[in-house]
């Protein structure tokens, strides 16, 4: 009896193609970087998120660091009067000193904060949070002036940097957690983007 071979039918082991086992390789690095690229951007906006938080936290409480025990906003203290009235330096000098205090100054700054910093450790309205933290930093930015190398009264500012400060990080730190979409790890962002106001409205997420 002939055993015959039919054309075109292979039988055996065959080593896998070097070609598909680079591909492989570098789709799972691929993946692997992206997920840590990810969860980079998710660390950095729970800590970011946590700072705004701290700081309504402890100018509502009067904890003892930024704002004195028995100062805070609760007990009746104003979380801006101290800042704007010490404003000495900048263009808007006299028009902070005459918000210092206000009751409708103290609402938008402590809203700010408590906004910005829920919507940072918790992943949801990014896009929303940047744009009302980069507001609130322009504000203090202005506030602090950093341009300035002497304070109305003549002493020195001792700004370090006439431009970029930690107001200006901030909101750009705020911009590139909203570009990134940020949120969808470690975070609600991806249930957030599913809502049906939120996905009929993209500037909500």
């Amino acid at each position: 009896m002939a055993v015959h071979e039919t054309p075109g039918r292979h039988t055996g082991f065959h080593l896998p193609s070097r070609h598909r086992a680079g591909t492989a390789r570098r789709s799972g690095e691929t993946t692997t970087a992206t997920a840590t690229r990810a969860q980079v951007f998710a660390g950095l906006r729970i800590v970011t998120g946590f700072v705004f938080l701290w700081a309504f936290l402890d100018k509502t409480f009067g904890w003892g660091y930024a704002t004195a025990s028995g100062k805070g906003w609760a007990d009746g203290g104003s979380p801006t009067k101290g800042f704007l009235s010490g404003v000495a330096a900048g263009p808007m000098q006299s028009t902070f000193h005459s918000w210092a205090g206000a009751g409708w100054a103290n609402w938008l700054f402590m809203l700010g904060l408590l906004g910005v910093g829920l919507a940072l450790v918790s992943g949801i309205a990014l896009r929303l949070a940047a744009v009302a933290g980069t507001a609130l930093m322009a504000f203090m930015w202005i506030a602090e002036w950093p341009p300035a190398k002497h304070l109305a009264d003549g002493s020195p500012s001792m700004s370090s940097n006439p431009l970029i400060d930690y107001h200006v990080l901030y909101a750009a730190v705020l911009i590139a957690l909203a570009v990134a979409s940020a949120g969808t790890t470690w975070g609600l962002g991806r249930t957030w983007a599913g809502l049906p106001v939120v996905r009929d409205h993209a500037w909500l997420r």
